[in-house]
């Protein structure tokens, strides 16, 4: 069941940028002093500008992972994403910790972002990344009931889109997989995120990682799979607040540099990648 990319490319990349803002503190940390949200200001107000600049230099189109809380926040830099011609895909109504849903407010607040994105986009998403990539036992079912064709939080492949299987945990009998979901999936990794390595969150996260070992680490993805996943996509996460800082973005420029210099790779949203998907 492979991609089929179009012609002359060899490896699909994506970029999805999760445009969290405010919400990331608030929903994943419980965190909203004038501290964390000035951070999630910049995210808005320096980053997204930022990252619109360099995407529009190097021909990238992106995919924008967008809680609707960021949204509504911040409408004039949200209209510029959607201006510039980049993806929009569901991410949560304010970055919430899913696995912490009941099933009923679960359903509420897809239904809440889905009616954001219909407002504010014009038309509802055709991708999901869940906020802090997990789920609760129900999530899949609830991206199918609502019509998503795909989804990018799982991690059971690398460079390889796949239809994840729920899965009944057993302990001593081992565990059993239910029905391939009809959804597709395309991989992601915290090895390939720019926030575990680079946010500090005092007594959460060290972050304050070196930003030369984290770029190193992608280019060596990226030279993984363009040698050896012929037809394979790699999927980067980075964060305007995060990537987009000085030190952070010179790094970024450069690899997108490096990664554009390789004859074949092709920098395309999800959905377009979505789209090359046959079921042989």
């Amino acid at each position: 069941m492979p991609l089929h990319l179009p012609e002359g490319k060899t490896l699909a990349v994506s970029i999805g940028a999760d445009f969290d803002a405010h919400s990331v503190w608030m929903g994943t940390f419980n965190l909203s002093s004038p501290s964390y949200l000035s951070r999630g200001e910049f995210c808005a107000e320096v980053g997204v500008p930022r990252l619109i600049s360099l995407f529009e230099r190097y021909g990238v189109r992106a995919t924008w992972c967008t809680p609707g809380h960021s949204m509504v926040t911040f409408p004039e830099r949200f209209r510029e994403i959607v201006d510039a011609g980049h993806e929009i895909a569901a991410h949560g109504c304010y970055h919430e910790g899913v696995p912490s849903l009941d099933l009923d407010t679960e359903r509420r607040l897809m239904a809440a972002q889905l009616a954001q994105h219909e407002k504010l986009v014009g038309v509802r998403p055709r991708g999901y990344r869940s906020p802090a990539w997990d789920f609760t036992d129900g999530t899949m079912r609830i991206l199918e009931e609502n019509g998503f064709e795909w989804d990018s939080s799982l991690m059971g492949r690398d460079f390889e889109p796949y239809h994840p299987r729920p899965v009944t945990v057993g302990w001593e009998e081992g565990s059993t997989f239910g029905p391939p979901s009809p959804l597709l999936e395309f991989p992601v990794s915290w090895f390939l995120d720019d926030f575990p390595v680079a946010e500090y969150i005092p007594g959460v996260n060290q972050g304050l990682g070196s930003s030369e070992v984290m770029f190193q680490r992608w280019k060596d993805h990226f030279d993984y799979a363009y040698q050896h996943v012929p037809s394979g996509v790699l999927a980067l996460t980075v964060h305007p607040q995060t990537i987009a800082r000085a030190h952070n973005l010179i790094g970024f420029e450069k690899l997108i540099d490096y990664m554009r210099g390789h004859e074949g790779t092709w920098f395309a949203g999800l959905s377009e990648i979505y789209d090359t998907w046959t079921e042989d």
